[in-house]
């Protein structure tokens, strides 16, 4: 019986984290600007005044800006509408809804190659969900399913699992620690200017808790196809 519920979470249950992982990453490259416009950002400037008045817990109108990998979202308060910039990977991001003592110029798009190799990371991760599901679900394929058999064609699967892995979490990183010092920079700049500062705070988005989230889901059948547990389940 432990066998059989061994090989069924190989089979049937790792699939199924590698899609999630692809979905979780797609939307999280996508937003804002494609898709989930205020919902998901890497880096968020919303209206706050903890930082020109410590301790208050006032609501603030004020204009709002929604980073992402390929543009921002931006809006000039509460009640407006979000206008959107042009998805590109060699983004523009919209400071112009800040006003003049914004230290908006600390806000700036990620290294080029970063969104580019991430765009990458994503094709070969599609490649590597579905060789990894066909080849997993290979004896449910008759005689189609030969061609999945074959150790050459395994090994690829494995090594293309492991390139779109290394180079999607090595983009991610870097622009975590980008976005992270432009809010930090952004925070204390602010916070310099004491209570004549725009009420105003820079956060890490939660785009990339949906993208650790991703990673590590997407690490489960990258070590099975190492392990080559899913060939060996299926014998």
């Amino acid at each position: 019986m432990l066998a059989d519920i061994s090989k069924g979470t190989i089979l049937y249950f790792t699939p199924v984290l590698m899609l999630t992982a692809l979905l979780l990453s797609l939307f999280s490259y996508l937003a804002p600007t494609v898709m989930l416009h205020s919902q998901v950002a890497l880096l968020t400037v919303t209206p706050s005044s903890i930082l020109t008045q410590p301790g208050s817990t006032k609501a603030v109108d004020g204009p709002s800006i929604f980073l992402g990998p390929l543009g921002s979202c931006s809006r000039p308060n509460n009640e407006a509408g979000l206008t959107c910039m042009p998805s590109s990977i060699s983004p523009i991001y919209n400071t112009s809804v800040f006003t003049s003592n914004t230290p908006s110029s600390v806000i700036s798009a990620p290294p080029a190659g970063a969104p580019t190799f991430i765009a990458i990371s994503l094709v070969f991760s599609v490649i590597f969900f579905v060789m990894f599901t066909a080849i997993s679900f290979r004896h449910l394929m008759g005689k189609a399913g030969a061609v999945w058999e074959k150790p050459m064609v395994q090994r690829v699967s494995a090594w293309i699992g492991i390139f779109a892995f290394l180079i999607g979490l090595g983009s991610t990183l870097i622009i975590f620690m980008w976005f992270g010092k432009a809010a930090d920079d952004f925070n204390q700049s602010i916070q310099g200017q004491g209570s004549n500062g725009p009420q105003l705070i820079a956060t890490i988005g939660n785009a990339f808790t949906m993208i650790w989230v991703a990673y590590a889901f997407f690490a489960i059948p990258v070590v099975v196809s190492l392990a080559k547990f899913h060939v060996l389940a299926t014998k």
